[in-house]
């Protein structure tokens, strides 16, 4: 690190009076934010993870590299006190070198990258100007939103049963990054690769316990349960994979979107209202709360009432039903998941939300993001001041995960052989097995280390 004395010479020598600003401007031909960004880029293709860290190091936290003429475009920024571009580059750089060695693997220079914003020497202040504005605009997106969420891209390298509770459902904090169209595209990208890799890590880690957690041969070290649920999940699985052959979920689902296809808007509602709430128990707060969503469908896109019913129509009423459902656009948990929350059975909930999935593939962007608003309204809470919350999403999670597009769930009677045929069953003596599905959606046979957990079984 060298001395402010010392940065203060070299700027003063480099922004020697005589030369303009527009004059500097004018010898380049990129901005400096892209020529930063490109500058990087480059290093960030040719050179080892430690030489491209370094040079970001050098660049951003020490404001010494090596290189005079991207130090120079920096400093153009700090004499234009241009912040918030400032703030943009920082992030789409840190996402550009982020994708680039997510790509190679190199998952430890992302860790790395990020513990290099809690150098101390961030919070010293400086005699040199532009140095102590460079330290303020770093501490500043130190404690921004844009800080909050690099951070979330560590979620590899934790442990999921540590932490605060919250990191537990990072893939869908990652959502709003990826779904939002004024982010980077750099950042929609790696957002939206680890999200699908938490939930790819969830999906397997569920199906190994759920094949050995039967077996004989089961040891406490084997039955890493990824949920918080304990051995309640797999009842809870039983009875969500009970529905079977023309009543399953995805059955009922195809069969809706057939009957519904010609008819009116106004019709459909009416449809779907019905579509929601078939094989739900009937009782009385099933009743009450089939009455709140239906209040809220009659005046829903009124203008649209004698309209046929499409796709684009379809999606903008799914998305509202998800928000009077969880949360609202004000970011507060919705009157009805209070409602539902005091009733202490959140498996109603999550069930008329994957039924509003299997007919609308595209609402669960809205429904993720949902999700991540309400973790994040509740993470100031203590986990066990927050129980039914943190319940609902441990069911969301493993519900959206037995009925993903490519893995399939089924139950099998142990002592007859045979899957089973009726709707009311003893699950005493049926075990949970888990396959894989090909697009095409035949078969693709087990992952081999999860074969293998139930051959030994």
């Amino acid at each position: 690190m060298i001395g402010d004395k010392v940065i203060r010479d070299k700027v003063t020598a480099r922004y020697r009076p005589g030369v303009s600003h527009q004059a500097r401007q004018a010898q380049r031909t990129l901005p400096p934010q892209e020529m930063l960004c490109e500058f990087l880029l480059s290093m960030v293709k040719t050179r080892s993870p430690e030489q491209t860290l370094s040079a970001f190091q050098q660049l951003f936290i020490e404001y010494n590299l090596p290189d005079p003429a991207y130090l120079e475009a920096l400093t153009e920024m700090l004499l234009a006190n241009q912040e918030e571009d400032f703030r943009n580059l920082l992030r789409r750089a840190c996402y550009i070198l982020i994708n680039n060695w997510d790509m190679a693997r190199c998952h430890s220079a992302i860790h790395r990258l990020i513990q290099a914003f809690d150098n101390p020497i961030l919070q010293e202040e400086s005699d040199a100007q532009l140095l102590g504005h460079l330290r303020g605009w770093l501490r500043n997106f130190i404690a921004s939103q844009d800080f909050a969420e690099l951070r979330l891209l560590t979620a590899r390298y934790e442990d999921r049963g540590n932490g605060h509770w919250s990191r537990r459902y990072t893939s869908y904090l990652l959502a709003p990054q990826y779904a939002n169209p004024e982010n980077p595209l750099e950042q929609r990208q790696v957002a939206q690769k680890l999200s699908q890799e938490l939930k790819d890590k969830f999906k397997f880690d569920l199906a190994m316990y759920t094949a050995r957690s039967e077996s004989v041969h089961a040891t406490p070290k084997l039955l890493a349960n990824p949920t918080s649920l304990g051995d309640e999940v797999l009842r809870l699985i039983k009875k969500v994979v009970t529905k079977r052959g023309s009543y399953s979920y995805p059955s009922v689902a195809k069969l809706f979107l057939q009957q519904t296809a010609n008819q009116s808007y106004q019709t459909f509602k009416k449809s779907l209202l019905q579509y929601l709430f078939f094989g739900v128990a009937p009782d009385d707060f099933a009743q009450e709360l089939r009455q709140e969503l239906s209040h809220k469908l009659t005046d829903l896109y009124s203008s649209q009432h004698d309209q046929p019913i499409n796709e684009a129509i379809l999606l903008r009423t799914a998305n509202r039903l998800v928000e009077y459902l969880t949360i609202d656009r004000t970011g507060e948990p919705s009157p009805l998941f209070l409602r539902l929350s005091s009733q202490k059975n959140p498996l109603v909930l999550v069930i008329l939300l994957l039924k509003l999935t299997l007919i609308c593939r595209n609402v669960k962007t809205q429904l993720e993001i949902s999700v991540a608003t309400l973790v994040q309204y509740y993470e100031s809470y203590a986990e066990d001041e927050c129980a039914w919350v943190i319940q609902f999403l441990e069911l969301l999670n493993i519900v959206m995960t037995i009925y993903s597009e490519n893995v399939e769930y089924n139950l099998v009677n142990m002592q007859n052989q045979d899957s089973i045929r009726h709707l009311k069953v003893d699950l005493t003596h049926h075990r949970i097995f888990s396959r894989q599905k090909e697009s095409s959606e035949h078969s693709a046979g087990l992952h081999p280390e999860l074969l293998n957990a139930v051959l030994n079984s």
